[in-house]
């Protein structure tokens, strides 16, 4: 498998303004096509967003869920652990939150923080988050061969393009809850995060659950690219034939509703 460099993934993107609006659409219909054969064939899925901050995690969770039944969608948003949660292994709040039969489950930020920001800011002795690439590899398998879809999706952006990002959540009032200390400590590790997201790409990127990394310098391509990359696992093999009318149902129906 080749290897996955953030440095291949800052090209500009090719897409037409004029395009964007007809394929989101159409990737929002086929995401929710998916979604109707979930439900009815008892499937599970589950999506993991990483990225750089002001990356355009939620913009793509956005436009990707806005047209899913909410009924059988969860979104997380994960943040550090509260203490009750750091009292236990750290995939057991993740497992909390693990879809269901008929559910897609959508992570912002995931259980590599382990390997990210408790790596970055040593917040955890070396030994413990090296041994957490194996936990992690095993916690996925073990929910893909209980039928769970995984797709994991990285957003990557350059320093120039996240530092326009954050000037603007600081000069657009509604958009400055978007941001916080947090964002410029982070920023100030850039290097260190760097080196550790290349790494988990190294360690983690298997060939049951690999990663796709998108250059997302440009928000609107990027959610074209992120929500192609949902539908590529998701959808892989599913059947989206519309499903038949039960015959009970359409004889009571017929007598209710008069035959058409």
């Amino acid at each position: 498998m080749t290897k996955l460099r953030l440095k291949n993934f800052e090209s500009p993107s090719d897409l037409k303004r004029s395009d964007y609006e007809p394929r989101l659409l159409a990737l929002q219909h086929k995401l929710a096509l998916i979604q109707a054969a979930y439900i009815t064939q008892g499937r599970k899925g589950l999506v993991a967003i990483e990225g750089w901050d002001a990356s355009g995690k939620g913009g793509l969770i956005k436009r990707a869920t806005n047209v899913l039944d909410p009924r059988f969608t969860n979104v997380w948003s994960i943040g550090a652990p509260t203490k009750d949660e750091l009292g236990h292994h750290f995939l057991w709040r993740f497992w909390q939150r693990l879809p269901a039969l008929r559910e897609i489950a959508v992570f912002d930020r995931t259980w590599y923080g382990r390997v990210l920001v408790e790596r970055v800011d040593a917040l955890i002795p070396k030994s413990v988050w090296k041994a957490a690439y194996d936990t992690i590899n095993a916690f996925e398998s073990e929910q893909i061969e209980d039928g769970t879809r995984i797709c994991k999706i990285f957003l990557h952006t350059t320093q120039e393009e996240q530092d326009k990002r954050l000037r603007e959540r600081l000069e657009t009032p509604w958009k400055r809850w978007k941001t916080g200390l947090d964002d410029y400590h982070n920023r100030s590790m850039r290097k260190e995060y760097y080196a550790a997201y290349e790494d988990m790409f190294d360690k983690t990127s298997t060939d049951h659950a690999p990663w796709h990394v998108i250059a997302a310098d440009d928000k609107k391509a990027a959610r074209i690219a992120g929500m192609e990359a949902m539908i590529a696992v998701l959808g892989k093999g599913v059947d989206l034939t519309y499903p038949q009318i039960d015959p009970e149902l359409a004889k009571v129906s017929a007598k209710a509703l008069g035959s058409s």
